[in-house]
């Protein structure tokens, strides 16, 4: 549960800071207005979800590679 939470949390921090940093280059339609529900946010959480798929991805690579190379592996 652990592993599950810090993957969640990269993705968060990593598709929030990439969506931000591009942000002034998005469309105005696409940019998200605090407290408000728009377009912007609907990007925002996709960021945040290719970030989340990334991160998975990752980390199931990492595994396949432990567990062909004959370690075991002890979180599952």
């Amino acid at each position: 549960m652990r592993a599950n939470f810090v993957e969640a949390l990269i993705a968060v921090l990593a598709g929030n800071a990439v969506y931000f940093l591009l942000l002034p280059y998005l469309p105005v339609a696409a940019r998200h207005v605090v407290f408000r529900y728009d377009l912007g946010l609907v990007v925002d959480f996709w960021f945040c979800l290719v970030a989340f798929g990334i991160v998975k991805t990752v980390t199931r690579w990492r595994e396949r590679r432990r567990t062909s190379s004959g370690v075991r592996s002890q979180n599952k």
